[in-house]
């Protein structure tokens, strides 16, 4: 009888609920060891998890500074589109704004996606961002877990973030050659930076599913398989009200920081065609956000 990885890592999982409650079968260190190795990504297994998508390349890294740094200048060198970088651990990753990114050995999944657009897609380049936070939240959405997306790029696990999104451009002269978009899930309990460390609380999948969460492979290939699949719809209608229906605080009183002191205040309606944020402020009137930083108001 052939055994798969994933059946094995279950079958690990059974013996060592056993020994917990009494039970001798043979030593818990070495199946703790074999926990441990079923839970570990490496450049083979990946190239095994990705095969049935179209990925065109792959780079793998036990430990890299950054992911989006090696897909930038891969991309700068002609890598082509749909070529991901990935690493166990991310040593200098960053978010928005230059914020750090948290992903000790083992215990995230931190990655960069190449996406060279095309003529169709090129007029529609400010919905990225919510492409990649759709493709995350719907993969969260399908562990049973109920995703929201903080505009623009984080994604919210009752009301704490799991995962965030930073996109980059490679320029040709004017033109955008293209897009880097590196993504940032907290998978394990480890992933979560110390709170000392936090600007706004954070989670795991592993704390909101209170078990075991699936492997880092199983959870890339369902992220990666949501994004293919919505970027074919990206210069459509569809794409909007899916990512307006996942909007964090809609129909709330929110703040958003738009640089140094400034913030405007209002009711949170939802988007507008290119992914900006509408909101109504206290005059009734429509308010265009293209950036900045949301948060509920205090006492909303």
């Amino acid at each position: 009888m052939h055994f798969g990885g994933e059946a094995i890592y279950l079958t690990i999982q059974r013996l060592l609920t056993a020994l917990a409650h009494g039970a001798s079968v043979v030593g818990k260190s070495t199946l703790l060891a074999m926990t441990e190795y079923f839970k570990s990504m490496n450049e083979h297994s990946l190239k095994k998890t990705l095969s049935k998508l179209n990925i065109d390349g792959l780079r793998y890294f036990d430990s890299i500074g950054s992911t989006n740094d090696e897909a930038l200048a891969w991309a700068a060198a002609g890598a082509p589109d749909l070529s991901i970088v990935i690493a166990d651990e991310q040593t200098n990753g960053r978010g928005r704004l230059d914020r750090k990114w948290f992903t000790p050995k083992g215990s995230g999944l931190a990655f960069s996606l190449v996406l060279r657009p095309t003529a169709t897609l090129r007029p529609h380049l400010s919905r990225t961002v919510g492409l990649a936070a759709l493709s995350i939240a719907e993969s969260c959405s399908g562990l049973g877990l109920s995703a929201r997306i903080k505009w623009p790029n984080d994604i919210l696990l009752n009301g704490k973030k799991a995962a965030g999104i930073l996109i980059e451009t490679v320029w040709s002269g004017d033109d955008v050659d293209s897009l880097v978009i590196g993504m940032g899930i907290n998978v394990h309990k480890e992933s979560v930076p110390p709170a000392e460390l936090l600007q706004f609380p954070a989670t795991s999948l592993e704390d909101e599913l209170e078990k075991e969460a699936p492997s880092r492979g199983e959870i890339l290939f369902s992220v990666l398989n949501a994004f293919v699949r919505w970027r074919e719809l990206m210069a459509t209608d569809e794409l909007i009200h899916a990512w307006e229906e996942m909007l964090a605080f809609r129909g709330r009183q929110v703040q958003v920081q738009t640089g140094g002191d400034s913030s405007i205040i209002g009711e949170l309606l939802g988007l507008e065609s290119d992914g900006s944020l509408r909101l109504r402020d206290a005059n009734d009137k429509s308010v265009i956000i293209r950036f900045g930083d949301v948060s509920l108001r205090p006492g909303a």
